[in-house]
C-alpha cells in the first residue's frame, strides 16, 4: 500500500474536524476524495503530507511512518495544497529549478523542461507567475509537485481556475501520472471523479460515509432508485446526513 490510513482523528478548539478515519491507496490507483466544504478533506491531506499532526492515529505513506520518518516521508510525496503558495516574483523556470533544488534533482534544468512540457507551461515560462493567469498559475503548482518526480501526489483542488480546454489536458496528465504513481486528489466536481478516478472516498462531516469504485457507485445510485444513476446525486445523498461528530 503506499497511502495507509488508520483510525486518524483530528480536533481544533474542542471541536473533531476528523473522526476515527481509516483508508489505503494502492500504487497506480487515482483516487478522488470527495465531501462538502469542511468535511475534513484538507485537513486529511495536511496530515498525510506531515503538514499537520493527527490529535490520534497513524498514517504512513510508501511504508514510512508520519510520526518517526516525516522528513523521508516527504521526499516520497508531491504536494499541491488548496492555496497553491507560489513565489510571485520569480519566473516561471526560475522557480522550477529553485524547487528542483530544495528537492537535490539531478539534472534539474533537464527535469524541469520536462515538467514545463508535461504542464502546458511551454508559453509562459518566461514570464512572471505574478502575470499568470489563475489557471496558469495552477499548472504551475502542480508543476512543482511533479519536479521531484515523487512516488506519491497528493492534490487538493488541483483543477480549479483552469478554462475547459486546460481541464482535458490536466485530467490527461492526472490519468497518465496514475499509471506510475498513487494519486490521492479532492474536488468539488464529479465529471472530473469520473473522468479521473479509479476510486471514491467520500468524506462528511469528518467520517468516511463511501469508500467504493466508479463502478460500484453506479450500482449504489442504480439500488438507491436515483435518476441516470447519477453519481453527484448519489453524493448529495451521501453528504446531506445531518452532523455525526
Amino acid at each position: 500500500m503506499s497511502i495507509v490510513v488508520k483510525n486518524v482523528s483530528k480536533q481544533f478548539d474542542g471541536q473533531w474536524a476528523l473522526k476515527d478515519v481509516s483508508f489505503t491507496v494502492n500504487k497506480g490507483e487515482v483516487v478522488g476524495f470527495l465531501g462538502p466544504n469542511g468535511a475534513g478533506k484538507s485537513t486529511m491531506m495536511k496530515i498525510i503530507t506531515c503538514y499537520q499532526p493527527p490529535t490520534h492515529g497513524d498514517v504512513s505513506v510508501c511504508g514510512l511512518d508520519i510520526w518517526n520518518d516525516s522528513l523521508a516521508l516527504k521526499k516520497k510525496i508531491g504536494y499541491l495544497s488548496e492555496t497553491n503558495p507560489l513565489y510571485y516574483e520569480m519566473y516561471v523556470v526560475e522557480f522550477l529549478e529553485f524547487i528542483a533544488g530544495l528537492h537535490g534533482v539531478p539534472h534539474k534544468s533537464k527535469r524541469v523542461a520536462e515538467v514545463i512540457k508535461m504542464t502546458g507551461l511551454t508559453p509562459e515560462m518566461n514570464k512572471k507567475i505574478a502575470t499568470l493567469s489563475r489557471g496558469y498559475k495552477q499548472r504551475v503548482g502542480l508543476a512543482q509537485a511533479l519536479v521531484p518526480d515523487p512516488e506519491v501526489l497528493i492534490l487538493d483542488e488541483p483543477t480549479t481556475g483552469l478554462d475547459p480546454n486546460q481541464l482535458v489536458e490536466i485530467r490527461n496528465l492526472i490519468k497518465m501520472c496514475g499509471q506510475s504513481k498513487t494519486v490521492l486528489l479532492s474536488t468539488h466536481i464529479m465529471q472530473e471523479v469520473e473522468a479521473m478516478c479509479d476510486r471514491v472516498i467520500i468524506i462528511n462531516h469528518g467520517k468516511i460515509v463511501e469508500d467504493a469504485t466508479i463502478q460500484d457507485l453506479y450500482k449504489l445510485a442504480e439500488n438507491k432508485g436515483i435518476k441516470n444513476h447519477s453519481i453527484e446525486e448519489l453524493f448529495h445523498t451521501l453528504t446531506a446526513d445531518k452532523k455525526t461528530l
